[in-house]
Order: C-alpha cells, then sequence, then structure tokens
C-alpha cells in the first residue's frame, strides 16, 4: 500500500503564492506519473498541472504559466508551485501518482489540501 500526503495549502490573497507537496510513503514501489488536481463543492476534479516518468510537464491554459510541477525523486515528493494566485484558483487541492509495484501499475490519491484565495 502507499500512502500519500498533502500540505502547504492555505489562505492567501490574491497575487501572492503556495506550494504544495504531496509526500508517497510505503515501499516496494517507484513513482510514474504524477498529476493535481482540484476541485470545487459541486464540480468534478480538474487537471491542474501533470509531469511523466521523464519529467515531461503539461498544464490547462487555466494555470500555464503560473503553476509549475516539480519533483523530487530521492523525496518521493511532488511539489505544485502556484504564483499569481487568483481567487478562481480557490479548491480543494489533490496529488494523484501512478506507483509500480510488483509489475502492476496502481494509482492513488492524496487526501486533498484547502486553498482559499481572498481578492
Amino acid at each position: 500500500q502507499v500512502q500519500l500526503v498533502e500540505s502547504g495549502g492555505g489562505l492567501v490573497q490574491a497575487g501572492g503564492s503556495l506550494r504544495l507537496s504531496c509526500v508517497a510513503s510505503g515501499s516496494g514501489f517507484s513513482i510514474n506519473a504524477q498529476e493535481w488536481y482540484r476541485q470545487v463543492p459541486g464540480n468534478q476534479r480538474t487537471l491542474v498541472a501533470a509531469i511523466t516518468s521523464g519529467g515531461s510537464t503539461n498544464y490547462p491554459d487555466s494555470v500555464k504559466g503560473r503553476f509549475t510541477i516539480s519533483r523530487d525523486n530521492a523525496k518521493n515528493t511532488v511539489y505544485l508551485q502556484m504564483n499569481s494566485l487568483k481567487p478562481e484558483d480557490t479548491a480543494v487541492y489533490y496529488c494523484y501518482t501512478r506507483v509500480v509495484r510488483g509489475g502492476f501499475l496502481y494509482a492513488y490519491w492524496g487526501q486533498g489540501t484547502q486553498v482559499t484565495v481572498s481578492s
């Protein structure tokens, strides 16, 4: 089993920055692709950043140029640096990690962390 623990959310004024972290713990796994999603009440989770096993990144237009996904493989940690935050970025942010264990691919969600951007 792999557990994901997120941190770094909070309240910030518009124009500010936050950095989210997601640490994967467990044994016998290697991390594949990782993603960050966000969700507001009543809506589906939407992708905000993705990073492949090779390090390629992808962002939707809504956050491109403001958000940066990165990871530290030695720490099994993926980050989401969020700059120039807007009130519409307010949401619960979730990390999503695909791992390989025993030759099989598994996927896990973090518990979510609240990001609130005030105007």
